[in-house]
């Protein structure tokens, strides 16, 4: 092999290591910087909403309780709360859609957690509007009280899902 030949696959390594090193580092700062920023936008999206739902303001609140109630039993739950973990507080109006919970930017509640995967779960309404929660395969499970989730299962209002340090009740 000539000296030619054995430098540029030298060189051709080095650039290929360095490049290797420049993804990781991209990988890296995207995880540490990236999801921080998207995760509060988030917040403020799903934090919107339940005031609108709750707040008896004339032109807003009645229309979106009135269209999903005639669907529902009288008594079923209306909102969804965080109460432990780093959205604490945070509350989002059940209207009759699929609610996804996880840390994608695009999950409707976005988990700061370093237990959730990406797409952890959702909470939907069955066909009787009975609220359910599916775990979507995620690495470190769903818990129901203290019970991990293997099949989608009905909720009941005030009962704690926990998706690793995030504790979530559906309330009335």
């Amino acid at each position: 092999m000539s000296e030619l030949t054995l430098t540029v696959m030298r060189l051709g390594f080095l650039a290929v290591l360095w490049l290797f090193v420049i993804v990781a580092v991209q990988v890296i700062r995207s995880d540490l910087f990236g999801t921080k920023v998207n995760q509060r936008a988030a917040a403020r999206r799903t934090a919107a909403p339940a005031p609108a739902a709750t707040g008896g303001g004339g032109h807003a609140g009645p229309p979106p309780q009135a269209a999903p109630a005639p669907g529902r039993r009288r008594g079923a739950p209306t909102q969804l709360v965080v109460v432990q973990g780093s959205l604490a507080g945070t509350t989002v109006a059940l209207q009759g859609q699929t609610i996804t919970l996880g840390r994608a930017h695009d999950s409707t509640i976005v988990l700061d957690d370093d237990y959730a995967s990406s797409r952890h779960a959702r909470i939907y309404p069955d066909q009787t509007g009975q609220w359910t929660v599916e775990d979507l395969g995620s690495t470190n499970g769903t818990y129901l009280e203290r019970q991990r989730l293997t099949v989608p299962t009905p909720l009941q209002p005030g009962v704690p899902i926990r998706i690793g340090r995030t504790v979530i009740e559906l309330r009335k």
